[in-house]
């Protein structure tokens, strides 16, 4: 699909596969003083660079106290010079739930920020939320795109992440503060590769893999003295109290059991009641610690203490706040924004902004942000554990319906805004009292997915556990249209395939076709192409024994997609003919558009250009007719590869050109790597191979960042015929080689046999006759499974240079 338009054409870096067995490093473009462009092995380069400089750290801790050996041991072990590494590149900050862990690393990374002048990079990995955790997927995704990486870029797999994230902070000094950790599998892949960047993890557990095999330094953070506990509860109480004594605040705080969640729970409740005797809030928080233990009577964690003085400030609250905080123990994630706290309280956002303020003040809550909410895990816990109790069940089930229907239906209004034309219609009404969000823009609807995108997939997982199986597969099904253009794969399989079980569980047939579909578009898309077939014959079926006369076309043309990919051009063109005969008979032009794109293609395949041509020129019109600029511009790529192949270079270079201005336009870098290789190829056909090595090279490039290996290699074995054009014959090689590998690795063989075939033409020209040999002896074999003509002719030409020796 498309990239840039070749623009400077100045020295330029390619961040290629390295060179095959015995290459010293990256390819590397530049420009001649003839003119001409050439490439030539480097030094290793590391990826692109993005000059966005990360700042996520959140505010400073307000009344911190002490912490000074703690402070010393972590400053001590940091490099004073900024460009010396630093003297431990992982630490770990280790201790009970409340003890202040995150406070700490907050507090001190606050004081050595400057230290990090390429930025800081924060998350809460929610290691002990009553709700999923965060995984490193999920975590990987948001801080590729939080380094400026497009969302169209982020890679696949975790391994593929976790290597471009390493190579974004190599050679840059960064802070990450990897908050509330579970497990080192948890941690791992955040780590940073280079000790330029120091990681920085809070835990409570020990994390010991960390420190065997990172060599992470370990600091224990312990509950606070008894000074420094009165002296936090002083900073919160001064400016309201002034008749409190030593002894009262020594008692408050051992009652507390010097936890400073708690001691700041306390010392807002005490601040607030400034008439009221300090002995007298501390025998009323005395009596709710014996009720407690009598409770817990099995129980010796200092988090008892905790969640003591939880149940004595939340039992101070007012009415309409105590029941908004248990009630957000329902909410699907420990973040959440105003209107979905008003959703789920079935209220306004005015009166219920004035409950949040309560929380907030009493600690209850923290605000990050204007208008956004978020718990403690303690905190959401303990609001769990009070809504359970003092709620009927049937409450439960009316105010989630509330907070997953706004969810749902706000997330629909957003698909429409960024993907009109894929909008699934809703049969899940809206819930009385519920006043789903609109979006007048592109911009403010993916802002409002990015920031509930955790929130979306904990929806989807928490309507399917409280059985509401519609509205978890309906939601799935709003956001595939969201995911297909962001390439979130994680949260995309994850909530399609919890949508296959709840239509599955639901008895609803229309819903599991919708489901299996979602999980094939899914699967195809991250290339999981034996799942994706399999999931998208479920649906068809399904489709079939319905009479579903749409869905049917639909689940047949992704067939074909398989079938094209796999290089099954028969088995194609038979699906794509089917499905655009029913989306003809049924009056749905785009679709019909889309098939005639589809076949189009297929026919590009089968070296039929001429009929390509005709359903092309139809498919424009119409997509032209409805706007829809992906299918204009690759309606006109393909036009492009049919006009080549006709030989009329000319109206060639006007379709890819004017593709190539969309994909600009519409800043889509999937399209535009894939359409500069088409670009690369016209300017071979029209004898200016030099320009081509540029449209390759960029091609590239973006195909690297998008971690597209598969269509990297293609602009790499483009690369290579256009330096055999130029007569570079020793520069193609190199090139054909690390296409060749590549594709062997990814499993490709067509596209294999295809490059070991050109290398041996390219080594029989420089005489290396055994080893060319050797090249089409291995294609050969390739070739076995493919009878299309474009292959046959070319076993036929690999068998015969093979006989003549």
């Amino acid at each position: 699909m498309p990239t840039e338009e070749p623009a400077d054409r100045e020295e330029t870096v390619w961040h290629g596969n390295r060179m095959a067995a015995g290459g010293t490093g990256d390819i590397v473009q530049a420009r001649d003083v003839h003119g001409g462009v050439h490439f030539y092995r480097s030094e290793p380069v590391a990826e692109a660079t993005f000059a966005i400089t990360p700042s996520q750290l959140p505010g400073d801790v307000r009344g911190f106290v002490n912490r000074h050996a703690e402070m010393a041991y972590l400053t001590n072990a940091l490099a004073v010079d900024p460009e010396e590494p630093s003297a431990a590149a992982l630490m770990v900050l280790t201790g009970t739930a409340g003890v202040g862990k995150t406070s700490l690393a907050l507090h001190w990374a606050h004081g050595v920020r400057h230290q990090f002048p390429d930025g800081q990079l924060y998350v809460n990995l929610r290691g002990y939320d009553p709700g999923t955790p965060a995984t490193p997927e999920q975590v990987l995704d948001r801080f590729l795109r939080d380094l400026g990486v497009p969302v169209t870029a982020i890679p696949v797999h975790l391994d593929d992440r976790a290597s471009l994230y390493r190579s974004l902070l190599a050679d840059r000094r960064i802070l990450v503060i990897l908050d509330n950790a579970a497990t080192v599998g948890q941690v791992r892949p955040l780590l940073p590769g280079t000790a330029s960047c120091l990681a920085l993890v809070t835990s409570r557990s020990r994390l010991s893999g960390l420190i065997a095999r990172h060599g992470a330094l370990r600091v224990g953070v312990d509950i606070l003295q008894e000074d420094d506990a009165v002296a936090l509860l002083g900073n919160v109480t001064a400016r309201y109290r002034v008749d409190d004594q030593r002894h009262e605040l020594v008692e408050l705080a051992r009652l507390c059991a010097r936890l400073p969640l708690a001691l700041r729970i306390a010392a807002e409740r005490a601040a607030s009641r400034p008439m009221m005797r300090l002995d007298e809030l501390i025998a009323d928080l005395r009596d709710e610690s014996g009720l407690w233990d009598a409770l817990t009577a099995d129980s010796e964690d200092d988090t008892d203490a905790v969640r003591t003085v939880f149940a004595w400030s939340y039992r101070a609250l007012p009415e309409p706040a105590a029941r908004l905080f248990r009630l957000l123990g329902l909410h699907p994630g420990n973040e959440f924004g105003l209107p979905a706290a008003a959703a789920l309280a079935g209220t306004d956002t005015r009166s219920v902004r004035r409950h949040l303020d309560v929380l907030v003040g009493a600690h209850l809550l923290e605000q990050p942000a204007p208008g956004r909410y978020q718990f403690h895990d303690l905190l959401r816990a303990y609001a769990l554990d009070q809504v359970r109790l003092l709620e009927p069940a049937d409450i439960h089930a009316e105010v989630l319906h509330r907070v997953l229907g706004w969810y749902l239906h706000t997330a629909d209004a957003a698909q429409s805004r960024i993907s009109p034309f894929d909008r699934y219609h809703l049969t899940e009404p809206v819930p009385p009292d519920v006043h789903p969000l609109a979006f007048d823009d592109y911009t403010t609807a993916l802002r409002w997915y990015q920031t509930e995108a955790a929130n979306l997939v904990g929806a989807t997982r928490a309507a399917a556990e409280a059985e509401l199986h519609t509205l978890a597969w309906q939601l799935a099904a709003v956001l595939r249209a969201i995911y297909i253009h962001q390439n979130a794969f994680d949260d995309w399989l994850t909530t399609s395939r919890i949508g296959v079980d709840s239509a599955t569980r639901s008895g609803d047939r229309t819903g599991q076709a919708e489901a299996w579909e979602n999980v094939g578009k899914a699967c195809f898309q991250s290339r999981r192409l034996d799942e994706a077939e399999t999931s998208h014959r479920a649906a068809l079926s399904i489709r079939q024994s319905l009479g579903d006369r749409f869905g049917e076309a639909k689940s047949t043309n992704a067939l074909g997609l398989i079938g094209l990919r796999r290089r099954r051009l028969t088995d194609a063109r038979s699906f794509f003919d089917q499905s655009r005969a029913i989306f003809h008979d049924l009056g749905e032009r785009r679709w019909e558009a889309l098939m005639q794109s589809n076949l189009a293609e297929t026919l590009c395949e089968l070296h039929d250009p001429q009929a390509a041509a005709e359903i092309l020129h139809e498919a424009l019109t119409v997509f032209r007719d409805l706007g829809d600029r992906f299918g204009e511009g690759n309606a006109l790529f393909l036009l492009s590869w049919v006009q080549r192949g006709l030989g009329d270079i000319t109206r060639a270079r006007a379709a890819i050109d004017t593709a190539l201005t969309i994909a600009e336009d519409d800043e889509n870098q999937v399209w535009q790597a894939h359409w500069l290789v088409e670009l690369g190829e016209v300017q071979r056909a029209a004898e200016q191979p030099a320009d081509a090595l540029i449209s390759y090279q960029r091609a590239a490039s973006i195909q690297r960042q998008l971690s597209d290996r598969s269509r990297e290699a293609f602009a790499i074995e483009g690369a290579g015929r256009a330096y055999q054009q130029l007569g570079r014959l020793s520069e193609a090689t190199d090139f054909y080689r690390v296409a060749a590998e590549t594709h062997r690795t990814l499993g490709d063989r067509w596209r294999q046999a295809l490059c070991l075939h050109r290398l041996a033409n390219v080594l029989e020209q420089q005489n290396s006759r055994d080893e060319a040999r050797s090249c089409r002896g291995q294609a050969l074999p390739l070739l076995a499974d493919f009878d299309d003509p474009e292959a046959s002719s070319l076993r036929q030409r690999i068998t015969q240079a093979l006989s003549d020796g």
